[in-house]
């Protein structure tokens, strides 16, 4: 079966092509509006299935294993999305500091006749930032593609000093989860 990523994201491309998967892209243009809402697993999968849809929804040849994604950084059980600009950006990142959040990742597989969603989730804790280095790194990096207003691939990026959990989950594709995943999809 073909495998299809309904992302343009390059960090979930670069991670399935990493570790030798072949696949379409045909990115979603669903538009999810949950930032600033209360985290639930529920509201991220269906996110993650809604992207799914959309594509799936395109294809003439439905012959094919759709591969969504939605990643959302949490704090204090508050939804924080990709930052609208960069005083948003230095906001979350102020308010990331000194603080243990978590980043849930749900992927979404499907296909004609199956959907299967799960959600994975790691907790990072970043040291105490300052607000010259906040402003640096948002001078230097892009963090606004990015839940949470980080990368934490970014080059030179030090702020997290403890993550629990896997680290693809927090670059936005838990690529562990992912392949158990597929594994139960295919039988």
């Amino acid at each position: 079966m073909n495998l299809i990523l309904a992302s343009n994201s390059p960090r979930r491309k670069e991670i399935l092509k990493n570790n030798g998967y072949s696949f379409d892209i045909i990115p979603s243009k669903y538009d999810e509006h949950i930032s600033n809402k209360i985290f639930s697993t529920t509201l991220v999968e269906n996110c993650a299935y809604n992207k799914a849809f959309d594509v799936y929804k395109k294809l003439k040849n439905k012959n094919s294993i759709i591969i969504s994604a939605d990643t959302v950084v949490v704090l204090n059980n508050t939804i924080l999305g990709k930052p609208k600009d960069k005083i948003d950006a230095f906001n979350m990142l102020h308010s990331l500091s000194d603080k243990t959040h978590f980043v849930a990742t749900s992927i979404c597989l499907l296909s004609d006749n199956q959907i299967l969603k799960n959600t994975d989730i790691t907790y990072v804790t970043f040291r105490k930032l300052n607000n010259d280095e906040i402003i640096n790194y948002i001078e230097t990096n892009n963090p606004l593609d990015k839940a949470g207003s980080y990368g934490i691939q970014d080059k030179n990026f030090d702020f997290a000093i403890k993550i629990k959990g896997e680290l693809d989950n927090v670059i936005g594709f838990p690529l562990k989860m992912f392949e158990k995943m597929l594994t139960s999809f295919c039988l």
